[in-house]
């Protein structure tokens, strides 16, 4: 299953991490382009007749704005608004969506949707047959034209030429995520790498950081409302859509403005990666949150998401002793309809 990466050098070292020889990953990316297999990542397939209609009624996105161009982000929730599962939606062909989530989810998430899926003519698919590999860089829209024989895609936008998609990802490069079957993937890798460098993928979780997306695994299931991952934000909630499971508890915290806790960036003062679920705390101790995304920046610098009390920031803050800097995010926190991007 992971032939076409340890045949170019690539170490698994996790069940969703990888790691190359290459140094300087990170620079590289800001300087250069660099090409990443995303073994965190993975895909269900939802297929059938009824397909769309059964996921209008699970998910947060509006069906009809996933129509083979727009993506969107999109997020399952329990009956209290909790997220079960986020990732991003496309449509693959008239009774095909796919969802693309961390790899931890992907099970959980069709056992879940199962339950409702067997009142439809719709079937769950885990598309462990699939090879995911992340472009980032300069030289990213030429290489991505070249090598899978399509258009760039736009963030949040598909593109696709017989059986590789391409997802447009938002970012201060150019980065694209293709998914290809397996059995083709040690072709395309081989041709990638031979004009930009193969990295861990710890670079596109930085980027993931740097653009402040955060998709949760299953340590991170039912703990969070979407709006506590800046969900709404990013357009990854229409609030204009019929009901989805969730969806009263998610709009009456957006209506009545009782969401407490946010999605932040920040950075910290030292070079040691926090473990997820790792506490942050003010000057007096007390537990202000928690972060959910780290990861080493171009510089060493131990970079994160983490989600806090909306008060946080007015406070000194640290983490794993090691003082903990805000960092802008590059949206704003305010709701974005899915609508005004289709």
């Amino acid at each position: 299953m992971t032939d076409w990466i340890t045949a170019h050098g690539g170490r698994l070292t996790g069940s969703d991490q990888v790691d190359f020889d290459t140094p300087d990953a990170a620079r590289l990316a800001l300087d250069s382009t660099v090409a990443t297999p995303l073994v965190h990542l993975g895909a269900l397939d939802v297929v059938g007749p009824d397909a769309e209609r059964f996921l209008q009624g699970q998910t947060s996105a509006q069906l009809a704005h996933a129509n083979g161009h727009f993506a969107p982000l999109t997020c399952f929730c329990t009956p209290k608004g909790r997220m079960l599962a986020n990732g991003q939606l496309m449509k693959v062909d008239d009774e095909r969506f796919r969802i693309v989530l961390h790899r931890s989810l992907v099970a959980p998430l069709a056992q879940h949707l199962g339950k409702f899926a067997a009142f439809y003519k719709a079937e769950l698919t885990a598309r462990d047959d699939l090879a995911l590999i992340g472009l980032i860089g300069q030289e990213a829209p030429a290489l991505t034209e070249v090598d899978c024989d399509l258009t760039p895609p736009d963030p949040w936008r598909q593109a696709s030429h017989g059986e590789t998609l391409v997802l447009g990802q938002p970012g201060p490069r150019p980065r694209y995520l293709i998914m290809l079957p397996e059995d083709q993937a040690e072709a395309l890798f081989s041709r990638l790498i031979e004009q930009c460098q193969p990295v861990g993928n710890q670079v596109w979780r930085l980027a993931d950081i740097q653009a402040g997306l955060c998709f949760i695994d299953t340590d991170q299931q039912d703990a969070y409302l979407p709006q506590m991952l800046n969900w709404e934000a990013l357009a990854g909630i229409s609030f204009k859509k019929g009901c989805y499971t969730g969806q009263e508890v998610v709009a009456r915290a957006h209506f009545r403005g009782q969401v407490k806790k946010r999605l932040y960036r920040a950075q910290l003062e030292g070079t040691r990666l926090p473990p997820l679920g790792s506490e942050v705390i003010d000057e007096s101790g007390k537990r202000q949150g928690e972060v959910v995304a780290s990861a080493l920046d171009a510089y060493g610098q131990a970079e994160v998401l983490a989600v806090l009390n909306t008060r946080a920031d007015e406070a000194a803050l640290s983490c794993e002793d090691q003082r903990l800097k805000l960092l802008q995010l590059p949206y704003a926190i305010d709701r974005l309809d899915p609508e005004s991007l289709v």
